[in-house]
């Protein structure tokens, strides 16, 4: 807790943590008697507290007004700012506004105020908040595409997993600084070893928390190609690999999708896998971790983490609810936030370059079985607050076991969310479950939309366990979104075309939060069932079905063959009726049998 400081005691501290000092580029600093006159806007009389105006007007500009720790953050104090925004905005088209009185902080991306962090960040921060959405998805796809068939057809990579490996070591190494550019038209060995030696210097620091991140430059040694001497073909390669690098930018929070992009690409070309891996799409992690109201100060595991998605998309939320990658905590929530394990070689050689492209060498991943004794001790042995996982489904896998081995291995009150097939409990057996739900508590069930998992025929659940808490029979929350807003598009599999998902992530994760909100919202006895429950249609009767039921049941009282009637009917309507029509309806007459007394 910030002492009780005098204005400008927080301007000065505002200067020292914005890192606000004049430069080649740029006028700024803080001060009490600056006035906008002075710093370039002639005639205009007024004093802001703070300011960085770049020489490019262009690029962004930032304000900071500031108030002593006893004034809160309220209206009158907003409209200072603003006022001060909108001067700005006469020259500089980008203007971040930000509010300080120590304790703190309120900003504004021109004259909309945005979530920031809740303490103050160094200023380029606050001027990424332009930058950070410029990631053009689409040709992230194109080229990963381009990059597949290169590398099958050009260079004869049979195997996929081999090109994925083999592209996000090229990936980690123009990371790491190996300026794949400069190697066009040198030769696939120059190519080839410039690759290999910025992998083995880039690991060099990290063997030392984690000896086995050495597979994935195992990995790559071992990968072996039908030609190379098609020196297009590298070049090529070069080029793509070079503009998908400029796109992961770990200094913006956002750099995450491109390698969500990277990876669901390339495992739209992949067979079932041999170990039962399903990949979460990027979407759904996200979702799962707005639901477990993960925060910066989580620790994460992923006991099947596959090639990393859900521990990147956890670490690029917390980083950017740090400040970003320039911050203490962004360095410590790499170190000592996110854990991993995954048993598949490649896949884990996979996870390490995911991690290594946001320059983290230090994620606690782990190549282990999740099914074993060790991996319970491993897991138990880390400060674990959040799971978020997406474990192989079938039995063979050992699907329940990882997911009870991790609910008991976690500290009690853990919240776990899992992605299992819907009835994936119900089936489970019987002693088992009676097992996990004395030691540990089912809390939700979201049910996920029927073609979430495109081409695996599978249908979904978030099921969100609290661990170390007995059921004691208390009733689940559920819940069914049954559309996500994504399109099915021919070869590229699941997007989000129209651009609906932002609006009904947010509708669902305040149902969730709220347990209220949607007709499809229920509460379950888990004495009965383990899954979201489909409501039965209401029972209706037509006119027509009492019509027949009745008809049905006077022939019976009379005696008469129903079928046998309906085919005399049948006969005498078609060969004995006459058909006449009006505007309104077609009229079928049939003559009236002869009466014989009856």
């Amino acid at each position: 807790m910030v002492q009780n400081l005098t204005e400008d005691e927080v301007r000065d501290l505002a200067r020292d943590l914005l890192g606000l000092a004049d430069s080649k580029t740029a006028r700024a600093g803080v001060g009490q008697l600056t006035t906008f006159n002075q710093l370039g806007f002639p005639g205009v009389a007024d004093k802001p507290d703070g300011w960085y105006l770049p020489s490019n007007k262009a690029d962004v500009a930032l304000v900071l007004e500031t108030k002593a720790t006893r004034i809160s953050l309220g209206q009158d104090e907003v409209d200072e700012l603003l006022k001060n925004v909108r001067i700005t905005q006469t020259q500089y088209t980008k203007v971040v506004g930000v509010l300080y009185n120590g304790e703190q902080v309120r900003v504004f991306k021109g004259e909309e105020e945005i979530k920031a962090p809740d303490e103050l960040q160094h200023f380029r921060y606050y001027l990424s908040l332009y930058t950070i959405d410029n990631i053009d998805k689409e040709r992230i796809y194109q080229l990963t595409a381009r990059i597949n068939n290169c590398l099958h057809f050009q260079f004869g990579i049979k195997n996929l997993y081999h090109r994925m490996i083999f592209t996000a070591c090229a990936l980690v190494a123009e990371r790491y600084g190996a300026g794949l550019s400069r190697l066009k038209d040198l030769g696939y060995s120059t190519f080839h070893t410039a690759i290999h030696s910025t992998l083995s210097k880039s690991l060099a620091n990290n063997r030392k928390q984690n000896m086995k991140i050495d597979i994935l430059l195992e990995e790559y040694s071992a990968i072996r190609m039908n030609t190379t001497d098609n020196q297009k073909a590298i070049n090529d390669f070069i080029d793509w690999v070079a503009e998908i690098s400029e796109c992961v930018n770990s200094n913006e929070w956002r750099g995450e999708d491109v390698m969500g992009i990277f990876f669901n690409e390339f495992n739209r070309y992949k067979k079932k896998s041999k170990s039962g891996q399903i990949f979460t799409p990027e979407h759904i992690t996200d979702f799962m971790y707005k639901i477990l109201e993960v925060n910066k100060d989580e620790c994460i595991l992923d006991a099947t983490c596959g090639s990393g998605g859900f521990l990147v998309k956890a670490m690029a939320n917390m980083i950017r609810e740090a400040g970003g990658m320039e911050t203490k905590k962004a360095g410590q929530i790499k170190a000592e936030q996110l854990y991993g394990i995954e048993f598949d070689r490649e896949i884990y050689a996979l996870a390490c370059a995911n991690m290594l492209i946001h320059k983290d060498g230090k994620t606690n991943l782990e190549q282990m079985d999740a099914r074993t004794k060790d991996a319970c001790e491993w897991i138990g042995s880390k400060p674990i607050t959040r799971v978020l996982m997406n474990p192989p489904y079938e039995n063979k896998y050992g699907c329940m076991t990882i997911v009870e081995n991790v609910l008991d291995s976690v500290r009690p009150h853990t919240m776990c969310a899992f992605i299992l097939p819907d009835k994936k409990l119900e089936k489970a057996s019987k002693t088992q479950m009676k097992r996990i739900l004395r030691n540990h508590r089912l809390r939700k069930i979201i049910k996920l939309p029927e073609d979430l998992f495109f081409g695996v025929g599978v249908t979904t659940s978030v099921f969100v366990f609290e661990a170390g808490i007995p059921q004691d029979g208390k009733d689940i929350f559920a819940c069914y979104m049954d559309s996500d807003g994504l399109t099915t598009v021919k070869n590229k599999g699941r997007h989000d075309v129209h651009g609906k998902w932002a609006g009904i992530e947010a509708y669902w994760v305040d149902v969730v939060e709220k347990q209220s909100g949607d007709e499809s919202c229920q509460w379950i006895d888990p004495a009965e069932h383990l899954s979201y429950q489909m409501p039965l249609k209401p029972f209706e009767i037509y006119d027509e079905d009492f019509h027949k039921t009745a008809m049905e049941y006077l022939m019976f009282q009379r005696g008469i063959d129903a079928k046998q009637f309906g085919e005399q009917l049948l006969d005498t309507v078609l060969y004995s009726g006459q058909v006449s029509s009006d505007d309104e309806a077609v009229i079928i007459s049939v003559k009236r049998a002869a009466s014989n007394g009856d």
